[in-house]
């Protein structure tokens, strides 16, 4: 009798479906914080504090050197008082605070 045995494309479709399924859970994991940071920005600049935030999109990126953190990068859109907002926020895995990437572009 054949034991079933699983062919090599399949074993690698597994990994990496198993792969997809572990940044998915890290990008989940800093959402919250993600959509939190671009809430209080946008917030006050709309000077709207009933403003609703929802991600647009999110995405894991890699480490900027050997060793450091992956960076999940979420665009969020904060709606209220008849404007909105898009913000793009990243937040490093494993530390806590999100920030705007916005900003970088305003720094002189």
């Amino acid at each position: 009798m054949k034991k079933p045995t699983i062919s090599s494309f399949a074993l690698v479709a597994l990994m990496t479906l198993a792969g997809c399924a572990s940044q998915q859970q890290i990008l989940q994991g800093m959402q919250g914080e993600a959509v939190e940071s671009a809430l209080a920005r946008g917030r006050f600049e709309l000077q709207c504090p009933t403003a609703q935030g929802s991600v647009l999109s999110q995405e894991l990126m890699q480490p900027l050197f050997f060793g450091g953190p992956e960076r999940g990068l979420y665009t969020v859109g904060v709606a209220g008082c008849g404007q909105h907002r898009t913000y793009q926020i990243i937040c490093p895995e494993g530390r806590s605070g999100c920030f705007s990437a916005d900003t970088l572009s305003n720094i002189q």
